[in-house]
């Protein structure tokens, strides 16, 4: 497997934020949302994000881009 280049990252960075501030406006908005047919349309988009960030995550996670050593994290705690 190729290495993921600094521009990529990068780019994955701007794709995990722009989704999950999507995700966090939608969560929000769907609150004030009176039509069950837009409600239940505002659900699936969330779901897709959902998906979506799911996706990038795991895409992170294989390709070894962000490791996090949890134990260490929770002995500085």
């Amino acid at each position: 497997m190729r290495q993921v280049t600094d521009l990529e990252i990068l780019s994955l960075t701007k794709m995990m934020e722009a989704e999950t501030y999507s995700l966090a406006m939608a969560k929000t908005s769907i609150m004030a949302i009176s039509d069950e047919q837009l409600k239940t349309l505002a659900q699936s988009g969330i779901a897709t994000t959902e998906a979506r960030i799911a996706g990038l995550q795991q895409f992170i996670v294989e390709n070894q881009i962000a490791c996090v050593n949890l134990q260490t994290q929770t002995q500085t705690q």
